[in-house]
């Protein structure tokens, strides 16, 4: 049976039970849990100093009153990272390929952040849907245009998640399928092949801790838009 391109990015199921909920579980299992011990190693040194890292960087333009959000952004950054990335070991399957996953993180997160501006700064936050000194005349047009501006904002957190690494991984397999075919016709051909396929891997493994720190970066600037 010839299986199409995108039979990849199908949720995974065995005797009948969708096994999406054991894909997003198992990456948990893979980070080092802190000791009670004085000294740490090294796993859990580097594990600690890259999420103090990234949580300063991140919320250093943000007042106090958005610092509460540090663990669940870090947290959703370390579980996107890895999800992305064991989505490119072979025989794997990537749970962020898919919209409705991508959509499920980032709607939520948007629209929390969207109620507290409301809760907190009600002005504030509807003074974002008409720029001042708009003429009288496009206020009606400019209101309309930016709350579908805002409204959009989940949905383009989760489709440019889900396109970029739907093409990364539609590429490797093309170009692998190249190699593969063009092996007996033209040996050379199929090697200068396979270091592009070397290459473009390495370009992905980057695309994937991207794109996830892109997806938190967003967040946390609609965040700091509404703290």
């Amino acid at each position: 049976m010839t299986l199409s391109f995108f039979d990849q990015f199908m949720s995974p199921v065995y005797l009948g039970i969708p096994l999406m909920a054991l894909a997003l579980t198992l990456p948990w299992l893979l980070f080092p849990t802190p000791t009670t011990r004085w000294m740490n190693n090294r796993l859990l040194t580097l594990q600690g100093w890259f999420i103090n890292r990234f949580t300063h960087q991140l919320f250093l333009p943000i007042n106090l009153g958005g610092h509460k959000w540090a663990t669940i952004l870090a947290s959703l950054m370390i579980f996107l990272i890895s999800l992305n990335m064991l989505g490119l070991l072979p025989y794997t399957f990537t749970p962020t390929t898919q919209l409705s996953l991508n959509m499920g993180l980032a709607a939520p997160l948007w629209l929390a952040t969207v109620l507290i501006g409301l809760r907190n700064q009600p002005t504030h936050a509807l003074g974002h849907l008409l720029p001042e000194g708009t003429p009288t005349l496009l206020i009606p047009v400019l209101i309309i245009i930016e709350t579908i501006s805002l409204f959009i904002r989940p949905l383009a957190l989760g489709v440019r998640l889900t396109a970029n690494l739907t093409a990364g991984h539609l590429l490797i397999q093309l170009i692998a399928t190249a190699a593969f075919v063009l092996l007996p016709l033209m040996p050379t051909v199929a090697g200068l092949t396979a270091i592009l396929l070397f290459l473009l891997t390495l370009l992905e493994v980057a695309v994937a801790m991207i794109q996830a720190y892109v997806f938190v970066l967003l967040l946390s600037l609609y965040l700091q838009e509404n703290v």
